[in-house]
């Protein structure tokens, strides 16, 4: 991702960026920061609780937790983690960026869009499907509800792989996760560029104006507003310095990446409660990406479909062992860490 992303740069003439988030800041920031409070929240919280605020005894809890969990193959866990997942994601960032000048269309919005749209409009008998969620579900309250969990989808995305790399009760599950989700990524940014789309609200606008006004409106309009500026510039018909554009439709991959976090929560939590919470949050953000008209019900199909690949695929890189029904095979074959990073002494362990 990281070549790809460079050479691109390269032919098109297009500077490498480091999105800028609303949640924490620049990735370079973001990772490190969240990092940083992931390992205080392990040892202060455990320290407070288990010297029973004895000063005496809190120094000797932090000093247990670091020897017996902070071991060098966590440290590489972590270090990996954070450098790969940084790499792909900001890859994928720019990548999605050039899109439409590496897929160029005579008319920068004349893409497959019609076609996807055409395949909803037949399976719910001559309407838009986003349109008739607007009629079965309402423009208000659900409008916020819907808003609020795909917006939290962007805090998600670097809580999730920092929770798995330094809490993982295994830790070929932290491997697991992040293999899983940098394949999920990447495969994602190859399906923008094999079948381009804008996505519902982008190219059908009228369906999704009579919604009640929620941040995911704001989004929207932001979105919208940025790909104008990349693509044409400003009012002087310059380039706008620092603009990325973040509209990419096929596949959706916030159904693939939720997906992804049931999948991995399904295998290798023990908490049923947590489990439904993230199964749930999956199914509400399928509905949502259809409800506010980011996606097609293709795209989100094929999110689906690349999420399945890549947790599998994961899987299979980082040590796991399934049985012919893809169970999850828990026994002493599965290596407690990837035999490849670590000795195979250090992997009994």
């Amino acid at each position: 991702m990281g070549t790809l992303a460079l050479v691109v740069s390269l032919r098109y003439d297009q500077p490498l960026l480091d999105p800028e988030g609303s949640f924490l800041g620049p990735s370079w920031i973001r990772l490190p920061l969240l990092l940083s409070i992931t390992v205080v929240l392990d040892l202060v919280p455990r320290m407070l609780w288990h010297s029973r605020l004895r000063r005496s005894a809190m120094l000797p809890v932090v000093r247990e937790r670091w020897r017996t969990h902070w071991t060098r193959e966590r440290g590489l866990l972590v270090f990996l983690g954070v450098v790969c997942f940084y790499v792909t994601y900001v890859s994928y960032r720019n990548l999605k960026s050039a899109l439409p000048f590496v897929r160029s269309f005579d008319n920068p919005d004349d893409m497959f869009d019609r076609e996807l749209n055409a395949v909803d409009r037949a399976l719910f008998f001559g309407h838009q499907p986003g349109p008739v969620l607007h009629d079965l579900l309402g423009t208000t309250v659900t409008a916020h509800v819907l808003s609020t969990i795909y917006l939290l989808f962007v805090a998600m995305v670097p809580l999730a792989v920092m929770a798995w790399i330094v809490w993982s009760r295994n830790l070929a599950f932290g491997y697991w996760f992040v293999t899983s989700q940098c394949l999920a990524w990447s495969i994602g940014t190859a399906t923008y560029y094999a079948l381009p789309t804008l996505g519902p609200v982008f190219h059908y606008v009228p369906g999704y104006t009579d919604l009640a006004h929620t941040g995911t409106t704001d989004l929207i309009r932001s979105l919208d507003r940025s790909r104008d500026l990349f693509l044409y510039g400003g009012y002087d018909g310059q380039g706008v310095e620092g603009i990325v554009n973040s509209v990419a439709g096929f596949a959706s991959l916030h159904c693939g990446i939720t997906l992804l976090w049931a999948l991995m929560v399904q295998y290798t939590v023990r908490s049923v409660v947590i489990k439904r919470i993230f199964w749930v949050n999956f199914g509400l953000t399928v509905i949502a990406t259809v409800y506010f008209g980011w996606h097609y019900l293709a795209d989100d199909v094929a999110g689906i479909t690349l999420a399945m690949v890549s947790f599998y695929l994961g899987g299979l890189a980082t040590g796991q062992r399934f049985d012919r029904h893809l169970r999850r095979r828990d026994d002493d074959a599965t290596p407690a860490t990837p035999a490849a990073v670590v000795p195979s002494e250090d992997a009994a362990r």
